[in-house]
């Protein structure tokens, strides 16, 4: 770790939402840029950074800092520079100069200590003393917090967003209660609340540390794994290796906890299952109000609906197969219909199908959880759909869903497509907004990737008797000679899939480590599939889908890599360093949140707003006089970020398997080279595989592939819906 000392002479950037800056400092050697997440920092301050060089590519050599320590002012000059700054409210340059005259030395010691004494300076009322002396204090808090924190290990970025979240109270709030930090700050695990907690002198034994420790291990598990409960013994076991403390403590503790129902215990099937309240509640409300849809709709005559589906089946020439007129048929009879199967099964057809069964009279509506997968699903039934969250108006002040129980959605028939997808809020959050006598029609594809988030409410759906479904498994979309869709439904039945049959679009390519497998990847975006496909935009045409994020042929270091070879720093082509990502004119990127306030406008001046997780795009300007970043998202509509809102985007070059949900891509390239077997599971597999409509090439050692085919249980979640409508069925 090497050390930095000089003076601030000017802040070339900063990120206000975590603090990332950008500075000159001048030094005994001359101006050094110095690059993290810092307090708000003023031309004159002294500041001694520990951290590391770097090298931009277009910016030089940088300091990249890792802690810090700022000096006060010293000299009257120092002093009257920094108040007058701006970053103290009521106080310019001239207001400066007569406080400074006023109190000497002694300025910040009396705007510490003594503030009403501002009143002594002339042209200085109580308002404005008032407005001087909070300013001041948040300063010196947001300082304090930032050295506070450091001494506990805590990151400078992450001590930004908890600065922001508790401003002058933070220092007491944590001294009070560290665990506070695990609920209220993202980014923040038990393991570091603990640290903090046992530094300031908390005991291991405390009832409080034992019970945030039990908590925590059922939100780890809802977070990294989207377990929704969990078994009682196992979270015993885990919360007691977490806290080194007793398993009969641990126990004890927990028996509090449910007393207190700060948690819950339910037994199903003969185990004892513990689970958060949020939760529980989330599963149990879903099961409620699907259960009651079943039964509520006016039921169509079957004669009528076979004589419209003989129509469509002319007017599209095609002749539907008895399991597929059987789940039309049930989508027409039922309040309540799930659709599941996999690739080439005829899913989209039969939303389309049954649009037409239902007639222009009904209002219908189609939605899916990602806006690439809406975008699909309204390419292929050639009616609008949008994704959960623009359907149900998420925003306003309170970052809310304005349609819900109290202003549910007006239509008919809704019909949701990627189910799988889903996790138990949002899904709750879409049952509540639709009233007793919609029509509800899930589809989606049991055997993918489950949802990002908690649960697993496909599954738990299809394991309920009592919820009417059709499962599709006869393959009826393959083209002449094309093997995607066939291996897929290999992969599915754990069956090893065909490659490198002669005419075909399945490939495999050995490759004896990472290193080398990750070169091959590289050459074969760069040169070897363009040529293939007879294209020179391999960025738009190939899409890279790792199982692991890091690693040679992880996610991080294949964007890297991917983004030097397609995207090269050059002569006259901006860039802009945010955080650990170079962004550069020409990048293909992907949007990872919902944002539902940035505006967006086309080439004909059309305009609207919201950009969605999952969004694909490509930056087309970078404007560095006014800080700013367009993209432009599927050929038409153009995005501009400020260099603050860099956060919502990543490369993608190459995405996790995860984020590729709801997308589909001419060809795909995925890694085959080991890891964790968590990761490398046969549902991460086929999701993968099912993204590519032409070409799918695997790449690596073909006991890793077969490894995958075979693992089908590494992945399974706990969680209660299934338990939930099976419990409310046999009740009523």
């Amino acid at each position: 770790m090497e050390k930095l000392r000089g003076k601030v002479s000017g802040t070339l950037f900063r990120n206000e939402e975590n603090g990332y800056s950008v500075i000159s400092v001048r030094t005994s050697e001359g101006i050094t840029t110095v690059t993290g997440a810092l307090p708000e920092l003023t031309e004159g301050e002294v500041i001694e950074v520990e951290g590391s060089w770097t090298h931009h590519a277009q910016y030089g050599r940088q300091f990249k800092s890792s802690g810090f320590r700022i000096e006060a002012p010293q000299t009257l000059s120092a002093i009257e520079t920094y108040l007058g700054s701006g970053l103290i409210r009521g106080v310019g340059p001239s207001t400066a100069r007569l406080i400074v005259e006023a109190f000497g030395r002694d300025t910040l010691e009396v705007l510490s200590t003594k503030p009403e004494r501002l009143l002594e300076v002339p042209k200085i009322g109580r308002i404005r003393m008032k407005q001087i002396a909070e300013s001041f204090q948040e300063q010196q808090a947001s300082r304090s917090t930032f050295l506070f924190l450091q001494k506990y290990g805590i990151s400078p970025s992450l001590s930004a967003k908890i600065n922001k979240c508790y401003r002058e109270q933070a220092e007491a709030l944590i001294r009070q209660n560290p665990y506070r930090l695990i609920d209220e700050i993202e980014g923040v695990g038990f393991l570091t609340a603990d640290r903090i907690a046992l530094s300031l002198g908390i005991p291991k034994n405390s009832e409080f540390r034992m019970q945030s420790g039990i908590k925590y291990v059922l939100q780890d598990a809802a977070g990294s794994i989207g377990h929704t409960c969990m078994n009682k013994d196992q979270l015993i076991m885990k919360a007691a290796s977490l806290l080194g403390a007793d398993a009969d403590e641990v126990c004890r503790q927990l028996s509090i906890l449910l007393l207190r129902k700060d948690l819950f215990q339910d037994d199903i099937n003969e185990a004892e299952m513990i689970s958060l309240p949020r939760l529980r509640s989330a599963e149990i409300e879903i099961a409620r109000r699907l259960l009651a849809l079943r039964g509520t709709v006016q039921q169509l005559f079957p004669e009528h609906v076979k004589a419209r589906i003989r129509e469509f089946e002319k007017t599209q020439r095609i002749r539907f197969s008895s399991t597929q007129c059987q789940a039309i048929l049930t989508a027409a009879q039922s309040g309540l219909a799930v659709i599941t199967g996999g690739p080439g099964t005829g899913k989209t057809t039969l939303i389309t199908c049954i649009m037409s069964v239902l007639g222009q009279e009904s209002k219908i509506l189609l939605a899916a959880p990602t806006g690439r997968a809406a975008k699909r699903m309204s390419e292929a039934c050639g009616h609008e759909a949008s994704t959960v969250h623009r359907l149900l108006q998420y925003g306003g002040e309170d970052g809310a869903f304005q349609v819900n129980s109290e202003n549910p959605l007006e239509c008919d028939c809704l019909i949701l497509d990627e189910v799988s997808m889903m996790d138990v809020f949002l899904m709750r959050s879409l049952l509540q907004a639709v009233q007793p006598g919609t029509r509800l029609l899930l589809v989606g594809d049991a055997d993918q990737l489950p949802s990002v988030g908690p649960g697993n409410v496909l599954a738990d759906i299809l394991s309920c008797p009592a919820v009417p479904q059709v499962r599709l498994t006869e393959i009826f979309r393959q083209s002449s000679g094309s093997m995607i869709v066939v291996n897929a439904h290999r992969i599915n039945r754990g069956e090893d899939p065909e490659i490198n049959g002669r005419g075909s679009d399945f490939f495999f390519e050995s490759k004896a480590d990472p290193e080398e497998a990750a070169d091959s990847i590289v050459q074969l975006c760069v040169n070897r599939l363009p040529a293939f496909m007879g294209t020179k935009d391999a960025s738009r045409f190939i899409q890279v889908l790792s199982p692991a994020k890091k690693g040679a042929c992880g996610v991080q270091a294949l964007n890297a890599r991917l983004q030097s070879e397609l995207n090269p720093p050059g002569r006259g082509k901006p860039e802009v360093q945010f955080g650990e990502t170079t962004f550069r004119k020409g990048d293909k990127v992907m949007h990872i949140r919902n944002n539902y306030q940035l505006k967006w406008k086309t080439a004909d001046d059309a305009d609207g707003q919201g950009v969605f997780n999952g969004d694909i795009g490509f930056i087309t300007r970078i404007q560095e006089a006014d800080r700013m970043v367009e993209v432009l998202y599927d050929e038409e509509r153009t995005v501009s970020y400020e260099y603050a809102q860099l956060e919502e985007l990543e490369l993608a070059y190459c995405l996790s398997v995860h984020k590729s949900q709801g997308s589909e891509f001419p060809a795909v390239i995925m890694p085959m080279t080991g890891g964790p077997r968590i990761l490398l599971t046969r549902n991460l597999l086929y999701t993968g595989v099912t993204r590519a409509r032409q070409l799918v090439v695997l790449v690596g050692r073909q006991e890793v592939l077969q490894m995958m085919v075979r693992n089908n249980q590494e992945r399974s979640r706990y969680s209660q819906l299934g338990h939930w409508l099976g419990f409310l069925v046999n009740q009523a």
